[in-house]
């Protein structure tokens, strides 16, 4: 494809929608991970299990794990905002937010106990549909990638 065709070439509608959709999605878990971060006991109550026995939990995660967490919800984040710049860049910080997801979910599944009340029900099983979620980005980012949308 020339200059010129890339020029002229139009944005799916679906990129719109699909971008703007995944930005929402990531931004809550950005919001999510700044409100723990900032020990935001208010917001952790929420969760309708004691702020210091979330916070304690988390502050026990190994430093993979932690950095883990961060590469997955920013990663998300940046691959949003680079999908809707068409930028094919979107697709590596998806690979990105996948790794950190597998580093962060990985040990809170395989390598340490769940608070009470968080190995139940949605919380449970919340870190699968997110990995899901970030798949299924990861998965649009490379067709759009591979038709020539993402530059």
């Amino acid at each position: 494809m020339d200059m010129q065709q890339a020029v002229e070439a139009r944005t799916p509608a679906h990129l719109w929608i699909v971008g703007i959709l995944s930005l929402l999605w990531n931004c809550f878990g950005g919001y999510d991970y700044l409100m723990t971060r900032m020990r935001n006991t208010d917001y952790l109550s929420s969760m309708g299990i004691d702020p210091n026995v979330i916070l304690t939990w988390i502050d026990s995660f190994p430093l993979y794990a932690q950095i883990g967490w961060g590469l997955g919800v920013w990663g998300g984040v940046l691959g949003s905002v680079l999908l809707l710049m068409r930028s094919r860049y979107a697709v590596w910080a998806y690979i990105a937010s996948l790794i950190g997801m597998a580093l962060s979910f990985g040990y809170q599944y395989l390598g340490s106990t769940m608070p009470a009340g968080m190995d139940v029900g949605m919380s449970k099983y919340m870190p699968v549909v997110i990995i899901v979620v970030g798949g299924a980005q990861l998965l649009y980012a490379r067709a759009m990638q591979a038709k020539g949308v993402l530059r």
